[in-house]
């Protein structure tokens, strides 16, 4: 690359950090400023060659390389194929061929999504050498558009908890803090776009597997409609599960829902062909949508700084972005109560086969977990599955009176690794299901995205969710590009030390 060229890429990454809203930190050497460009960015340098995805993917893998072994974000790299594939869309480029739409663009998979011939371990002892025949769904799309696969995200073991962390892959850590955890259960991926290690990352989110780590890292997160990106092979938690997508910036998000929103006839829940421009979408603002702020949504407990910090955020969408806002509850039964049976139903089911051979081998929590389900019975699953049908007629009849719904995506900031969750907040007792805001809408297949909105004293980030009814994932992501206008984020990046 000649000197003006690089010129413009160093441009363009240092407008990233310039006048970041929520402040600065670190200092980072001049390829760094490559792998905190946005996918968008990317793209249209390349198009334009003034970088190459040569140059990209040895810059992605140079901080990879000094950075990772930090963070553990990675547990599977693809570094030789990814520059063959890179020296492929050079050539495209060089030949003037048509591109993908993010051609050229390096992407992470989580490690609970199949990807032919690059194993797939799950977070578990009883996969390591599970190497798939077949790519799932949105994999296939993002190589199909041209971006290159960088390697596999961490996950706790089968995506089961909150944090991430595991028997085979062992802990992963938080950019910004590192004797914090990520989150989970994308938290290799969340750790990854935090890092710089790539811009764009595909992850899962059964309770709030993308939200929780997006949150704990600082990113932007984005669970779309139950179905609106398909799933295959088949999930434990089918009918939780949403394939979704962690980045640094919303258009870089809805650049890839462009390409992944599309149906599957593998997954029986995929939604109908989906023609909407999601870029294009994000455009536009959101004057005059009437907004709901809930701070608990009647069951949460929220540590001081979160609540001061979302309380703050959400009246942006009234004093900035000229929102009708208003506090106002869904008004639903605690899903505490009943969202886990369907966990424990759906993971001891599927798993309870393993446990002969490989249970001194696995997470001690999930053991338990699988276990449980001897003690549950048809009578308790049919009640929760009631209760989930009450809860989606609840929010069905909300969102007659509301375009969006506002919360904290958590009601905490990322805590010490070592524990699957805190005991209290603040002084105050609390449970696993009090802690977060995310799997009611799972319960109900909304979409729900988090946005950075906030750091602490102690420099942790602090996410907002935004939710909106079924199928307006447009909706959302153009309230969250709202948002980011208003307050953006991505200039603020976490200073990595050993």
């Amino acid at each position: 690359m000649n000197a003006v060229t690089r010129r413009d890429v160093l441009k363009a990454g240092a407008l990233l950090a310039v006048g970041g809203a929520l402040g600065t930190a670190g200092s980072y050497d001049a390829g760094d400023e490559l792998c905190y460009m946005s996918a968008a960015e990317l793209a249209g340098a390349i198009r334009q060659k003034k970088i190459s995805p040569v140059e990209v993917v040895d810059g992605v893998y140079a901080r990879i390389r000094r950075v990772n072994p930090k963070l553990n974000a990675y547990c599977t790299l693809t570094e030789e194929s990814a520059r063959q594939a890179a020296k492929q869309a050079e050539a495209l480029v060089s030949r003037g061929d048509r591109l993908g739409p993010l051609h050229g663009v390096p992407v992470s998979i989580k490690d609970l999504l199949n990807t032919a011939g690059i194993r797939t371990m799950y977070g578990s002892k009883s996969r390591e050498q599970f190497v798939p025949d077949e790519d799932a769904p949105s994999v296939a799309r993002l190589k199909a558009a041209g971006t290159i696969l960088l390697g596999k995200t961490t996950t706790p073991e089968f995506g089961w908890k909150g944090v991430t962390d595991s028997i085979l892959t062992g802990i992963t850590r938080n950019p910004w803090q590192l004797t914090q955890t990520c989150g989970g259960s994308s938290g290799g991926a969340a750790a990854a776009v935090a890092a710089g290690m790539g811009p764009l990352a595909v992850g899962t989110d059964g309770g709030g597997s993308i939200r929780i780590p997006a949150s704990f890292c600082g990113v932007f997160g984005f669970k779309p409609t139950l179905g609106r990106v398909p799933h295959y092979s088949p999930s434990p938690v089918a009918f939780l599960l949403h394939v979704g997508l962690i980045t640094r910036t919303v258009i870089d998000a809805a650049l890839m829902l462009n390409v992944m929103a599309r149906p599957d006839e593998r997954d029986q829940l995929s939604l109908p062909a989906d023609t909407t421009d999601y870029v294009d979408i994000c455009k536009g603002g959101v004057k005059g949508l009437r907004v709901a702020w809930s701070e608990t949504l009647g069951y949460a407990t929220l540590h001081p700084e979160v609540a001061r910090l979302t309380n703050a955020a959400a009246k942006a969408f009234a004093d900035d972005l000229g929102c009708h806002l208003d506090s106002a509850d869904p008004v639903f039964e605690k899903p505490e109560d009943y969202f886990p049976l369907f966990w424990i139903l759906h993971f001891g089911t599927l798993f309870r086969t393993l446990l002969p051979q490989w249970e001194h081998q696995m997470d001690p929590g999930l053991v338990t977990l699988i276990k449980e389900i001897d003690s549950i019975k048809a009578y308790d699953y049919g009640q929760a599955l009631m209760k989930r049908a009450s809860l989606w007629d609840v929010m069905h009849k909300f969102f007659q009176r509301y375009d969006l719904l506002v919360t904290p995506t958590m009601g905490i900031t990322a805590f010490a690794i070592g524990a699957d969750y805190p005991n209290e907040i603040d002084g105050r007792p609390v449970s696993r299901g009090g802690l977060s805001l995310t799997y009611p809408f799972n319960l109900t297949g909304l979409p729900a995205a988090t946005v950075p909105c906030g750091f602490t004293s102690e420099g942790l980030p602090v996410g907002l969710q935004i939710v909106g009814p079924r199928f307006s994932d447009a909706s959302v992501l153009r309230a969250s590009a709202a948002f980011e206008q208003a307050k953006p984020w991505a200039g603020r990046r976490p200073e990595i030390r050993s």
